[in-house]
């Protein structure tokens, strides 16, 4: 077996996991109301341009940082998309722990992210 075919072989565990699953379940009914779908991909968008912004070393734009907490803020106070957020960042923590293992295998220090 090759390690694309192990990749691929890890990548379909990882599609049928349980953690996977409640996501993509989870999504379905955060997203199933328009404005919850509206407000998750502006929190999306926010969320990407701050990280990006702070990778970069620029200044991190005050407006948009408020913005993005009162999004935030308002997205948690709803049930679903709460439930949904947080399997997503199980999902994510998951996906961490995978991507750190195959990492020390190959021999590449990530220590760096964990700072």
């Amino acid at each position: 077996m090759t390690v694309y075919d192990s990749a691929h072989a890890l990548a379909s565990v990882i599609r049928g996991s349980e953690e996977a699953l409640e996501v993509r379940r989870l999504r379905e009914i955060a997203e199933a109301d328009d404005t919850n779908r509206a407000l998750l991909g502006e929190y999306r968008r926010l969320q990407a341009q701050l990280q990006i912004a702070a990778m970069g070393g620029k200044q991190v734009d005050q407006e948009e940082m408020q913005r993005f907490s009162q999004i935030a803020s308002l997205l948690y106070m709803n049930s679903d998309v709460q439930a949904y957020l947080m399997a997503e960042m199980r999902l994510q923590r998951l996906m961490a722990d995978v991507f750190k293992i195959i990492s020390d295998a190959g021999g590449i220090n990530m220590d760096m992210l964990n700072a």
